[in-house]
């Protein structure tokens, strides 16, 4: 699997967003996507899987480009974990279930069933199967909308800040999940992230975006402290705690008085 991105540009209501993004991914990577607040990191997640349409660019997979693929054709190569959802009174099971809607016609058969019983197993949520989703936590609802995903059996996992508003514990879950998913599953990942240090921990390239182009792409081990000054404005150093690397911000310029 090779997904190929060239020249994608977007804009809303001709603000542009999004100017000449280009990029490789193969199959067992896991890009993360970084860059301020407005960067254009969830635009980019949406061009990819054709919630949005770029002005011009082309997004290839496997060399089939993804722009004449047919919206269930793209539900099966390309598994989405938004920012927000709706709440939905599903059970769990029925959520994940619906990650199969791409490949079924009249009714789930034995192997989609078979699908979500898996899933739910690999995610150790099994026990949650009849709990209606909206009353989950919301570590527990994040893992049932990344099962829901993989159950479309997608070739590349497209995760819009999976690890936000969730607790410490709850978000190296998340991290942990997606990175056994791409090594299990065989797939590839691109995530959106503010965290640096989650990103420095378990993506293997680093996207990031600054006034709607690519600043850095390139393997995480070479990011360096100007990078990430030059990206968010804020100066900071590199360490390594027990084998990790992890960025500590230093002071910012204080804001002037508001009296």
């Amino acid at each position: 699997m090779n997904l190929k991105v060239v020249g994608i540009q977007f804009s809303y209501n001709h603000s542009p967003v999004l100017d000449g993004i280009s990029f490789n991914l193969a199959r067992g990577q896991i890009l993360g996507v970084l860059g301020v607040n407005g960067a254009g990191k969830s635009t980019l997640l949406k061009c990819l899987n054709r919630i949005l349409s770029p002005k011009t660019g082309s997004i290839l997979l496997n060399e089939f480009d993804v722009h004449k693929m047919c919206q269930n054709e793209v539900a099966r190569h390309f598994g989405y974990v938004p920012q927000k959802y709706p709440e939905e009174s599903f059970t769990v099971f029925d959520a994940v279930l619906l990650g199969r809607k791409p490949y079924i016609k009249w009714s789930a058969s034995a192997h989609d069933l078979m699908i979500v019983e898996d899933i739910l197993r690999r995610l150790n949520i099994e026990n949650l199967a009849q709990r209606p989703a909206n009353q989950l936590s919301g570590g527990e609802l994040q893992k049932v909308v990344i099962g829901r995903a993989l159950a479309q059996e997608p070739d590349v996992l497209l995760l819009d800040e999976p690890t936000s508003n969730l607790d410490l514990k709850n978000q190296l879950q998340v991290i942990n999940i997606i990175s056994r998913a791409v090594r299990e599953y065989n797939i590839s990942a691109i995530v959106s992230l503010h965290d640096i240090n989650l990103a420095l921990r378990f993506v293997d390239h680093f996207l990031m975006l600054k006034g709607g182009v690519v600043h850095f792409l390139s393997p995480k081990e070479m990011v360096t402290p100007a990078d990430i000054e030059e990206v968010y404005g804020v100066r900071v150093i590199m360490s390594q705690v027990n084998g990790h690397k992890i960025i500590v911000p230093m002071d910012v310029e204080p804001e002037r008085s508001l009296e």
